[in-house]
């Protein structure tokens, strides 16, 4: 016999998937997107969310697994591919902003990376939203913690777009690069949370 929780948590995971997919689908056509936009602008910048949504992809492609499937052992394994999603984030921002600093590289300017960064900011920060009110609702770690995935993406959007502005209107080359440090701050504190953290 079906109960009212029981369609409810359906209800609740079909959303949960749908989160994960429109993830899914926005990252696959920003590849393209980014890989063009990075190529025209010789942005390292916009490679290196490029890169930054392929690990989101592989994210949602775990959170989907999880999804599908259930028990503590399969949330254990799939919370710790996210951690190593973050961790290999943190290690990029840290090494290209670095690098960028070091080598005083400037960019061209690029009016689609600046408009698809915007859009994505935007997008990511209402899927990441979307993602914690679900996942608290099923009671699930690995939904709220990719969640946290997404909200990165979305932050790391907004400052690669802020770093592709101030270049754009101001020179300001170094702008994206300093951005990226305070991102890595924040990737690594999710690293420890999910190694160390109650689950």
């Amino acid at each position: 016999m079906t109960t009212t929780d029981d369609v409810a948590r359906q209800t609740l995971l079909r959303r949960g998937f749908a989160l994960e997919y429109a993830t899914l689908a926005w990252n696959v056509i920003g590849i393209v997107v980014l890989a063009g936009a990075a190529i025209t602008a010789r942005s390292v910048a916009l490679a290196g969310f490029g890169l930054d949504s392929l690990i989101e992809i592989g994210a949602s492609t775990v959170v989907i697994w999880e999804l599908s499937g259930g028990g503590e052992d399969r949330q254990r394994r799939a919370l710790r591919l996210i951690g190593i999603g973050f961790a290999l984030l943190a290690v990029y921002l840290l090494v290209q902003s670095t690098w960028v600093l070091a080598v005083g590289f400037r960019p061209h300017h690029s009016p689609l990376g600046i408009a698809w960064t915007a859009i994505t900011a935007a997008v990511m920060f209402a899927l990441a939203a979307g993602k914690a009110r679900t996942g608290a609702a099923l009671d699930n770690p690995v939904l709220k913690t990719e969640g946290r995935v997404t909200l990165i993406d979305s932050l790391l959007a907004a400052a690669v777009l802020v770093g592709l502005v101030l270049n754009s209107l101001a020179g300001w080359w170094w702008a994206d690069p300093l951005a990226g440090y305070v991102l890595v701050y924040y990737a690594i504190r999710e690293v420890k949370e999910i190694s160390f953290g109650e689950h």
